[in-house]
C-alpha cells in the first residue's frame, strides 16, 4: 500500500491535500492511489451549492456546518471556482474568508479546486476527489462552485443533492429562468431573506420552478442572521436520508457515464499515438494539401486501416 494511501485512511490532512493536489492534476500515481482506497468509498453524501456571485454561498455554508455537526456529521468542502487567466489558481476572496472562519472548526476540512475551464475535467477530478475524501472518513461532502452555467450542470451530476442559491435585487428572477437551472436543483433556497424583494423573488421561483413535474422544494433563510437555516439543514439532511436508493441509481448512472469517458480517452491517446508513428497519416495529409483527397476520405481510409489493424493483431495475440 502506498505512504500516502496510509496517511489518507488515517485521515492525514497532509497527505489528503497532496492526494488532491495529485488527482486534481492528474500526475504521478493518481491511478494507483484511486485504486488502493476504492474499497473504502462509497459511504458519503454528496451536496452541491451553485448560485451566481454575490449570492452568499460561502456565508450559508458556514452557517450550515453547525448544524450539521448537531447531526453528527463529518464534514468536508471542496470549493470549485473560476481560474485565474494570470496564475492559472483559484482567485475568490470569500474561500480566503470561508476558511478563515472554519480555522475554529478544525473538524472540518476545506480545499478550493480551480475549474481551469475543462468541464469534462473537473467532473472526473470531483468525482475523484470525493472518493479520497470519503475514503478518509468524511461523510458528507460540500461542492460549492460559482455561477451558474455548464460547469454547474456538471457539478450537479456529480453529488446526490444539488442546491441552487439566489439573492433578491441582483437579477436572479431573470438567473432564475435560464435554461438548465430549473433542471438541476433539488433545493432552490432565497438567502438574504432579511432583505426587501426577498418574498417576491421567493414567489417568483415558486410559481416559476415549484410547480414543475419535479417539484424541487423552495426556501428562504439568512446567512447573516441565522433566519432558516436550521430548516435548511434539516431539510437537507432528511432528503439525503430519504433519498438513498435513487442515489444508488444516480451513481450507477453516473459510474456508467464515467467508464464510458475513460474508455474513450484511453482509446483517444493510443489513437493519436498510432496515427503519430503511421507514415500513411502524413501522406494523406500532403494528398489533402495537394488536394489529391478530402478530408473526409482520408478520415475514413484511416479510421478503416486502424480498425482492421487493431482487429488483426488482437487475433495475433488470442491464437491460442
Amino acid at each position: 500500500m502506498l505512504k500516502i494511501v496510509e496517511g489518507i485512511l488515517k485521515g492525514d490532512r497532509r497527505s489528503l491535500s497532496r492526494a488532491i493536489s495529485v488527482i486534481d492534476n492528474e500526475e504521478g500515481k493518481y491511478q494507483e492511489i484511486i485504486s488502493q482506497i476504492f474499497r473504502n468509498t462509497g459511504k458519503a453524501m454528496t451536496i452541491g451549492l451553485t448560485g451566481s456571485g454575490g449570492a452568499g454561498k460561502s456565508s450559508l455554508i458556514d452557517k450550515l456546518i453547525d448544524e450539521f455537526k448537531r447531526f453528527g456529521y463529518k464534514i468536508a468542502i471542496i470549493a470549485v471556482d473560476p481560474t485565474s487567466p494570470v496564475t492559472g489558481g483559484a482567485i475568490l476572496g470569500d474561500r480566503v474568508r470561508m476558511q478563515a472562519n472554519l480555522m475554529e472548526k478544525s473538524e472540518v476540512f476545506m480545499r478550493s479546486i480551480a475549474s481551469r475551464g475543462a468541464i469534462g475535467g473537473i467532473s472526473r477530478s470531483l468525482r475523484n476527489i470525493i472518493r479520497i475524501l470519503d475514503a478518509a472518513g468524511y461523510n458528507l461532502i460540500i461542492v460549492e462552485s460559482v455561477g451558474t452555467g455548464q460547469l454547474e450542470i456538471e457539478v450537479s451530476k456529480v453529488v446526490n443533492l444539488t442546491l441552487v442559491v439566489f439573492t433578491p435585487n441582483t437579477g436572479d428572477k431573470i438567473q432564475a429562468v435560464k435554461a438548465g437551472i430549473t433542471e438541476i436543483g433539488d433545493i432552490y433556497i432565497v438567502n438574504k431573506s432579511d432583505l426587501e424583494g426577498a418574498t417576491s423573488l421567493y414567489n417568483t421561483i415558486r410559481d416559476l420552478i415549484g410547480e414543475t413535474e419535479r417539484k424541487p422544494v423552495i426556501l428562504k433563510c439568512s446567512a447573516k442572521t441565522g433566519s432558516g437555516t436550521r430548516l435548511v439543514a434539516e431539510t437537507i439532511s432528511k432528503m439525503l436520508k430519504e433519498r438513498v436508493d435513487n442515489f444508488r441509481k444516480k451513481d450507477h448512472e453516473l459510474l456508467e457515464i464515467e467508464l464510458k469517458d475513460m474508455v474513450l480517452n484511453i482509446l483517444k491517446d493510443k489513437i493519436v499515438r498510432m496515427l503519430n508513428d503511421n507514415p500513411s497519416y502524413h501522406n494523406l495529409i500532403d494528398k489533402i494539401q495537394n488536394k489529391k483527397m478530402d478530408p473526409f476520405q482520408a478520415a475514413e481510409e484511416l479510421t478503416t486501416n486502424l480498425l482492421n489493424y487493431t482487429i488483426s493483431n488482437y487475433r495475433e495475440n488470442n491464437k491460442n
